[in-house]
């Protein structure tokens, strides 16, 4: 059967066709939009301008879905709405513009469907996921295949940008404001204190932009989905605003990074914080997460 997986977070709204048959799921194609609904939290409100945003979208998926008779459709949504002063009253105005039932998840359902996404294509037994969203940052910390720890902090790529950088690279200055932040953030997850040493896998938009630009940087081929994590600061101090591009590293970043060139430098930071902090040497990107997560156990999980 044809589902489709529209999942509404703070940077991107994307929509994801899967062919679902008893335990195999195929996902046939996937369409995205780089809204950063984050920025249209005004005073923690989500304002009009944003609401309006997401139903444009959401019709013109709609008008998809119903092209190809695909009936089966979930929606869920993540920080943006779900962090917003006015979440039931925006998700509300949403559902009745575009005839969809969206579902808040919360963060620690978001924890949860990352980690049964993305462990399914990792080999670790044990480790960090961490997900760098727009809004939140996800973390779980696994041994054996079990979730021990998990944790959703307020922190995210595109929030980082819009509360603290003025153009459209953070300089110096801007990255070190943010790095404070990224710390004081983690340091308020007592859960977390006596974790060390583990090795990080990495899902989500901000992980797929490090790991292209870390490949472009360092040689690799692109295929390449593991990074060393004292490379991070590297490509961070590269592209600050004071720091001066080239016309060779601009070409990279539109290369690499074009759709997230305001905020893959944000989302870099949480992202060394959090492996300096959890001394992680080696970062591994995965390209599954919340929404084949929640395939596996909200719906296939339910049929069984």
């Amino acid at each position: 059967m044809l589902y489709g997986i529209i999942d509404i977070g703070s940077n991107t709204i994307r929509m994801a066709i899967y062919l679902i048959e008893g335990s195999h799921i195929e996902m046939l194609m996937k369409k995205k939009h780089t809204v950063g609904l984050a920025a249209y939290l005004k005073g923690g409100v989500m304002q009009q301008q944003g609401i309006d945003k997401a139903v444009e979208i959401l019709n013109e998926f709609q008008d998809f879905l119903r092209s190809f008779q695909i009936t089966q459709v979930i929606t869920f949504t993540t920080a943006a709405l779900r962090n917003a002063k006015n979440s039931a009253a925006a998700v509300g105005e949403i559902e009745q513009r575009t005839g969809l039932t969206i579902r808040v998840i919360t963060g620690d359902e978001e924890a949860i469907f990352d980690f049964i996404g993305a462990t399914r294509n990792l080999q670790e037994e044990s480790g960090l996921l961490v997900d760098i969203g727009g809004g939140s940052t996800e973390i779980v910390n696994y041994q054996q295949r079990r979730i021990q720890h998990k944790i959703s902090l307020r922190i995210g790529s595109l929030a980082f940008r819009t509360k603290y950088v003025q153009g459209i690279l953070p300089t110096a200055g801007e990255c070190l404001v943010m790095r404070e932040q990224a710390e004081a953030a983690i340091q308020s997850a007592a859960a977390f204190n006596a974790v060390s040493e583990l090795s990080m896998a990495g899902i989500g938009g901000t992980f797929k932009g490090a790991a292209a630009l870390y490949n472009a940087m360092f040689n690799q081929p692109a295929s390449n989905n593991r990074m060393e994590a004292r490379r991070l600061k590297t490509i961070i101090a590269t592209f600050q605003q004071d720091h001066g591009l080239t016309q060779d590293m601009s070409v990279m970043l539109m290369r690499t990074v074009a759709d997230r060139i305001n905020t893959i430098i944000p989302g870099l930071i949480i992202a060394d914080v959090l492996a300096r902090r959890f001394q992680s040497k080696i970062i591994t990107y995965s390209d599954s997460g919340v929404r084949e997560g929640y395939i596996y156990d909200q719906i296939i999980g339910n049929k069984k």
